[in-house]
């Protein structure tokens, strides 16, 4: 009569049983990827709010996408066109879309509208031929878009319309003949841009001008090298500084940096035509500004950090500029440029500016070169322009006056007969008297009368010496007038010179 008491097995117990049960279904209503979420698409990785495709032999992209996808990993598939519904609901969290190495063709314009808060864009290496308008103009703040790697020949200036948040494109390694600098230009499609990549391409030219007046910030990383670019000084002179400041774009490659010289057909290394034929480009100078007496300039501190703040001038004096100085004439404005007013000569001279980087400082040098002479504006030289024409065509018309105009002194005298001048007048007589041989104040035609007269000289004074006149000659010579006794030309020639 023993009472027995029937005992289950550890395993079997009610609260152990369900123990593993109540574990996993906690963990499917913490994960994102349950029954709440939705379910990982088939073929593809799913961790936490990434979703990775990669490698999965897809043609298409997979439906439905998880909303609280931030990541999608679509690379190495056979994806070749991205039709605007293959993201039919809208994803507020994908941040990062990677689609290289698919063969891509095609992308619609309207292929970005589900996902605007999009940061980084992957469309390397795929068979992309041109970038219509506003393709990416839905992605208002991408940061970096990565399209090397494809056929890419034709740029649309609208199709980076609105990206006022990107700071890196990559476009090496394509087929483009001309970019839209224009677009960096203007500073107001790309504000933010700090890397540009435009290597091995087909570029042959590019305005040096306009590169120059880039930010260093930019220029630090515009990668130009393994284009067939024609070669010129300019552009020469545009890379010697970069290598001179320690451009990474232009130091880190100098020896793919190549160009055509006229005539030839081999590349030659750009940074090597200094000084040689046919070019002969000159050595690069540091920047340079030229400014008159009176002007106000402005001096650039043009550094290789983006957004620094903490930077100073240093005169040529030595003295340090932190604020207003001299008067008001020296102020350091906010972008840490610096402004001169009303130069004097003395303002003349090498700037330099320290600028403290996030990894390095940098000083900038810039020489100002003061004129010792005012320039107030184009109206001014166009006058002294006008003054000096003027000038010259009344200096030409006095010259005709003076040697077709002058009035003959012997013209009256012509058609009457004069007596010769007497045999003792001498040669010097002639030549040294300088007051021609008129009747004093008469106006009246010259005269035999006027030369017989014994006891008045020239100019009515009395002359003691006078010579009665000799008769008239006989003969071929008897019609030959007698010359001004008190000209040069009487002395050596018979016949009056007329000037």
């Amino acid at each position: 009569s023993t009472l027995r008491i029937p005992v289950m097995p550890p395993s079997c117990h009610p609260c152990v049983a369900m123990e593993p049960l109540s574990l996993l279904l906690a963990l499917s209503l913490l994960s994102p990827w349950g029954s709440a979420g939705g379910s990982c698409p088939l073929r593809c990785v799913c961790a936490s709010n990434l979703l990775s495709c990669s490698q999965a032999n897809l043609s298409a992209v997979p439906a439905p996408l998880p909303r609280f996808t931030a990541v999608l990993d679509l690379s190495h598939n056979n994806v070749t066109r991205l039709r605007a519904d293959w993201a039919p609901a809208r994803l507020p969290h994908l941040h990062a879309l990677l689609l290289s190495h698919n063969g891509l063709a095609f992308v619609s314009t309207e292929a970005f509208t589900h996902v605007p808060r999009l940061r980084h864009l992957d469309l390397s290496s795929n068979r992309l031929r041109t970038l219509d308008e506003n393709l990416f103009s839905d992605l208002g703040e991408l940061e970096v878009l990565l399209l090397y790697n494809n056929e890419i020949s034709t740029v649309d200036r609208t199709a980076f319309e609105n990206l006022g948040r990107l700071r890196k494109l990559y476009l090496g390694q394509n087929r483009i003949a001309r970019f839209p600098l224009e677009l960096l230009r203007e500073g107001t499609r790309l504000p933010q841009l700090a890397l540009l990549d435009l290597s091995a391409n087909r570029l042959r030219a590019v305005p040096a001008g306009e590169l120059q007046a880039l930010p260093a910030w930019l220029r630090d990383r515009l990668y130009l090298h393994n284009n067939p670019l024609a070669c010129d000084c300019p552009l020469f002179q545009l890379l010697d500084r970069g290598r001179r400041r320690h451009l990474s774009a232009v130091e880190d490659f100098q020896d793919e940096l190549r160009c055509f010289l006229p005539g030839a057909t081999a590349l030659v290394k750009i940074l090597e035509l200094a000084g040689k034929q046919p070019l002969n480009c000159s050595k690069a100078r540091e920047a340079v500004l030229e400014a008159h007496l009176g002007d106000s300039v402005t001096l650039g501190c043009d550094s290789r950090w983006q957004g620094v703040r903490s930077r100073h001038w240093v005169t040529p004096g030595g003295e340090r500029v932190l604020g207003d100085g001299g008067n008001g004439s020296v102020v350091l404005l906010a972008n840490g440029s610096l402004q001169l007013r009303a130069l004097r000569p003395e303002d003349a001279g090498t700037y330099s500016c320290w600028v403290a980087g996030p990894l390095l400082n940098e000083t900038l040098y810039v020489e100002l070169l003061v004129h010792n002479f005012t320039l107030h504006g184009p109206h001014d030289t166009l006058n002294t322009a006008y003054t000096t024409l003027v000038g010259c065509i009344l200096s030409v018309v006095l010259v005709l006056i003076y040697l077709y105009l002058t009035p003959c002194r012997c013209c009256c005298c012509r058609g009457a007969e004069k007596p010769p001048a007497p045999r003792d007048d001498s040669i010097n007589s002639s030549v040294l008297s300088t007051t021609p041989n008129h009747a004093g104040g008469t106006g009246e035609p010259c005269g035999s009368h006027m030369a017989s007269s014994a006891g008045t000289g020239q100019n009515g004074r009395f002359k003691g010496g006078g010579t009665p006149p000799l008769p008239a000659r006989q003969g071929p010579k008897a019609q030959r007038k007698v010359s001004d006794p008190d000209s040069v030309s009487s002395v050596f020639s018979d016949t009056p010179i007329v000037v």
